[in-house]
């Protein structure tokens, strides 16, 4: 992104996170004084957020050192001091797709949370950036679910196969990982139908796509991609933890950050799973999913000036 998109990605996720700021903001950050109160408050904040009691405690613990530290006595001290420690605790280390990797991304998730959508962004994102990515339409299962992957293709501009509705999924990853292969490209897509983590069969439906994937494309680096709806908060947590034993999960995108008040889940997901948010969505259009930056979502979940100021 250059200059410009960055700031406006910037502004859409933080008036994405206003629900969330507020939250935080009004419940602890309108005191002056850091008293005991305010870390209770904060805690308590931090907790309807969806952080999770168990990492807001660790947070305000190390709050409390980093206050004592520093010398600190007012709260928006301790605010941007907060901002920091988010910071550090979210970013992400290494590249995604490291610069001319061969890769395929099974992309999981339950019903509902945007992932076909995100199928698409994503593709728009690596096609934009120079790569050449392929779509596999291996949610055979929904109805409907291989043409409103068409229709992102056609909208990212990118090739993809399909088979029909009620097909096997791992026999369309096959076929797609022929295609990909004698086309030469690089970033291979693979929709999958929105499994129900409690389903045993279409967990063992994954385990296979993954068989089939390993077998086919031996040298491509592999990652299995969970997308969370950032609304669902704390159940997003489960759902992972299912997904993580199937597929072995590796990194995680994040949808509908634009107006939800649970925000915190998002430090929770890198905390509890030990799995980097690679990127999250803002809206609804096709640049409206970007790559995670760990240190505009500190300032976007906490502070309300324009992002060249901090």
């Amino acid at each position: 992104m250059d200059e410009k998109q960055s700031l406006g990605f910037f502004q859409k996720l933080q008036q994405g996170l206003s629900k969330t700021r507020k939250s935080l903001l009004s419940l602890a950050f309108g005191r002056e004084s850091l008293d005991k109160d305010f870390y209770d408050e904060l805690e308590e904040a931090l907790i309807i957020a969806d952080v999770g009691a168990a990492l807001a405690e660790s947070l305000i613990i190390e709050l409390r050192e980093r206050v004592r530290k520093e010398g600190l006595t007012l709260a928006f001290e301790a605010r941007d001091e907060l901002r920091k420690l988010i910071a550090e605790r979210m970013q992400v280390e290494g590249f995604f797709l490291p610069e001319g990797a061969r890769a395929v991304l099974l992309i999981v998730g339950v019903n509902g949370v945007g992932k076909t959508t995100s199928i698409g962004k994503l593709a728009y994102y690596y096609k934009t950036s120079g790569r050449a990515p392929m779509l596999a339409a291996a949610d055979t299962f929904r109805a409907a679910a291989a043409e409103q992957l068409g229709i992102w293709a056609e909208r990212a501009g990118v090739p993809m196969v399909r088979h029909e509705e009620g097909s096997d999924p791992a026999a369309v990853v096959f076929d797609a990982i022929a295609s990909f292969k004698a086309k030469r490209l690089d970033v291979l897509i693979c929709d999958t139908a929105g499994r129900l983590h409690n389903k045993k069969n279409l967990m063992n439906e994954l385990e296979k796509i993954r068989r089939v994937i390993d077998r086919e494309i031996p040298d491509a680096l592999c990652k299995a991609v969970l997308v969370l709806d950032s609304t669902t908060g704390r159940n997003a947590i489960m759902q992972a933890k299912a997904f993580s034993d199937a597929v072995g999960l590796t990194d995680v995108i994040l949808t509908k950050l634009d107006g939800t008040a649970k925000g915190g889940m998002a430090i929770a997901v890198k905390e509890e799973l030990g799995l980097p948010v690679r990127f999250v969505g803002v809206g609804e259009g096709l640049e409206d999913l970007q790559p995670f930056d760990a240190d505009a979502f500190a300032a976007a979940l906490l502070l309300e000036q324009p992002v060249e100021n901090i």
